[in-house]
């Protein structure tokens, strides 16, 4: 009795087209179902209650407002993370009048539980009469980066 591969002489001309493709698609398919997998598992294994980030939204006058208010914020642990958009155009309605300015935008990722704060901040630090500070719940997202956002802001 013999055990093993079959030799190119006993196998069809189609028979070993078709044994070779089965080999490179089962490499192939390992690779993807391996990362794909991992992937999941990764998410799978870690725990996020929907609403306990949110992320937050302030306009700025210029970048330099935009830097000092996003350092400040980061540096005392209201936020991990700010990014800075810059060249936004916004059109409001400002004492009876519609305004049209450009502005940065920060873009803020906190625990939900840190907005009163951050908004105390921004009303401190904050050029405008009437800053704007909005927050929106983060619902769903990559469980590690949503884990860091934890990690670095402190209840």
């Amino acid at each position: 009795m013999r055990f093993g591969l079959p030799t190119a002489e006993t196998l069809q001309g189609g028979s070993l087209k078709a044994l070779l493709l089965t080999v490179l698609l089962s490499l192939f398919m390992f690779q993807l179902l391996r990362t794909v997998g991992l992937r999941a598992f990764s998410m799978a294994s870690e725990t996020y209650t929907s609403g306990t980030h949110s992320a937050a939204f302030v306009t700025c006058p210029n970048d330099t407002v935009a830097r000092d208010l996003a350092r400040g914020i980061v540096e005392k642990k209201l936020a991990a993370c700010v990014n800075i958009v810059p060249a936004i155009k916004s059109i409001y309605e400002w004492q009876g009048k519609i305004e049209e300015d450009n502005e940065v935008l920060l873009m803020i990722k906190t625990r939900s539980s840190k907005v009163p704060a951050l908004a105390e901040y921004v009303r401190s630090n904050h050029p405008y009469e009437v800053a704007e500070v909005i927050s929106l719940p983060i619902d769903q997202g990559n469980p590690p980066y949503l884990k860091w956002i934890g990690d670095i802001v402190p209840e």
